[in-house]
């Protein structure tokens, strides 16, 4: 190796152990920047939540339970296929989920979606109504209701802690 050569070497060994250390900034503490990859895979089935009347709290559902919060809208083609219809139980949202069933049923739903179930949020603490129950049971002759208590802290925005567990759900 030529004397130019070793010099230049020793120059370039210098550079980089001064780009190693870096600048003040650095020495404080670089900012990593993560590799760009592919977006970690969702786990298990992801779901829209499609609301049948306004209220009926999608945003809220997919906030806690995740998923995609579709608003009164049909899933669009970017959007998970499986569909939760999502309701209050009182009697103006049993009435238009029945309506969106029928919706469903009659082929007027977009192509390609799946319908999975029903979830029915409760409007007000307590039991409901005999009529309320009769309705719901006539909608789980059609389709699979997953019933959602009424949770005091959601009413004042607070969505943290434990969610309801939803039958057939881990």
């Amino acid at each position: 190796m030529t004397r130019r050569a070793a010099g230049m070497r020793s120059d370039v060994q210098r550079e980089a152990e001064s780009v190693r250390q870096g600048p003040e900034i650095w020495i404080r503490g670089p900012v990593a920047v993560p590799e760009p990859g592919p977006p970690p895979e969702p786990l298990g089935r992801r779901y829209s939540f499609v609301g049948t009347h306004g209220g009926a709290g999608t945003s809220t559902l997919a906030a806690v339970y995740g998923g995609h919060d579709c608003g009164r809208d049909w899933p669009g083609p970017g959007d998970p296929r499986s569909v939760l219809l999502v309701a209050r139980t009182h009697a103006a949202g049993l009435r238009a989920v029945q309506r969106t069933l029928g919706s469903f049923q009659e082929g007027e739903a977009p192509p390609g979606l799946d319908l999975d179930a029903v979830v029915l949020v409760a409007d007000a603490p307590g039991r409901l109504p005999r009529p309320l129950d009769r309705s719901i049971r006539e909608i789980e002759a059609s389709v699979a209701v997953y019933r959602v208590p009424w949770v005091p802290a959601w009413r004042l925005g607070d969505l943290g802690g434990r969610p309801p567990r939803l039958p057939g759900t881990a």
